[in-house]
């Protein structure tokens, strides 16, 4: 597995670098954010460990740029007092983020956690199209339209898309998309899930005139205390 690590601090890369690959893990790692657009576009990661404050471009640009093209999960590195960037890196298609300084058992449980669900994802996927009212999901190019549109959704938005989907009406907590979507007991809070559902939602909805809240959407709804779920048309 290669991983693309984007870091100006030497000491935190050179000690990261070293247990990565002391777990079979091949690292490139660059110090800033040209460098690191640069590389994308000549190589291939299967992950993105990206810290938030670099020397040039600001590690949220860098997130939201690499995801315009690409879907390779990112993990971010935050401080503890970077809560709205935590959630704005979230907004722009990161997929976990880790506060420093931080656990390396705790990162290197993430990235595992996001590559086996990643390769499971993968692997469980046949060449076939699922229609879901609206929604054709090609689960082997894992792409999605909706309303012959395609959509541009990132790996999570995508799969989130899938579960709820092909299990209309089923009302999943956010623990339990936490543990379905991301593959792990997750050790941050649960607004991960609702910034992702509120992008899924941006995506693929088309919002009600209605001022009944309760119809603010046509596909995934909020169940208030218990969680969201996929409304079919034919319900």
């Amino acid at each position: 597995m290669k991983v693309l690590l984007v870091d100006s601090e030497l000491v935190s890369v050179k000690n990261l670098k070293y247990s990565l690959e002391q777990d079979g893990y091949e690292i490139e790692s660059v110090a800033d954010g040209m460098n690191a657009l640069k590389i994308m576009t000549s190589d291939e990661f299967d992950i993105i460990i990206l810290e938030l404050v670099l020397p040039d471009i600001d590690g949220l640009e860098i997130c939201q740029r690499i995801r315009e093209k690409y879907n390779t999960p990112i993990i971010l590195l935050t401080s503890k007092c970077e809560d709205m960037n935590k959630i704005l890196g979230l907004e722009y298609g990161a997929d976990d983020y880790v506060t420093k300084p931080y656990n390396i058992l705790e990162l290197k449980a993430r990235i595992k956690a996001i590559l086996r669900r990643t390769k499971f994802n993968n692997q469980k996927t046949s060449e076939q199209i699922i229609q879901a009212d609206d929604f054709i999901i090609n689960t082997l190019g894992r792409k999605v339209s909706v309303n012959n549109e395609e959509i541009n959704l990132t790996a999570k938005e995508f799969d989130l898309l899938l579960l709820l989907a092909t299990n209309p009406g089923k009302i999943y907590s956010r623990e339990e998309l936490l543990e379905v979507i991301w593959g792990y007991e997750y050790f941050g809070d649960l607004r991960t899930v609702d910034v992702h559902i509120r992008r899924l939602r941006e995506k693929i909805e088309r919002k009600s005139d209605t001022s009944d809240k309760t119809d603010k959407y046509q596909y995934i709804l909020t169940k208030w205390g218990s969680g969201y779920y996929f409304r079919s048309n034919n319900d």
